[in-house]
């Protein structure tokens, strides 16, 4: 947490179908509890697929919706091979740290 309407989240392991539904749900909840910023550090992930990358994407789109943001931090080769694949680079923007994606809201 950095500041009252800012949370970060740490998925670990593969963000896959399996786990991307419980991500997902948590996303919603903490735009539903009123932190509509939200840094998603993926130093711990090991792996994404499109579930994983659908995760995200709705967790951005409910951030907007709520006025906020999503942010993606730390991320892992492996993920941002998967992101640039996909063109979603230009969408979530990878910042090299937590603090340097919390900046400039």
């Amino acid at each position: 947490m950095t500041d009252t309407s800012t949370a970060v989240l740490q998925p670990t392991g593969r963000l896959n179908m399996v786990a991307a539904p419980a991500f997902k749900n948590l996303v919603e909840e903490t735009v539903a509890s009123g932190q509509t910023r939200i840094v998603v550090d993926l130093g711990q992930v090991t792996f994404i697929d499109s579930s994983g990358l659908g995760a995200l994407i709705s967790g951005l789109k409910a951030t907007r919706q709520a006025g906020g943001d999503l942010r993606i931090a730390d991320v892992p080769e492996q993920v941002m091979t998967v992101l640039r694949l996909t063109n979603l680079d230009r969408v979530l923007r990878a910042h090299a740290t937590v603090v340097d994606a919390s900046h400039d809201w």
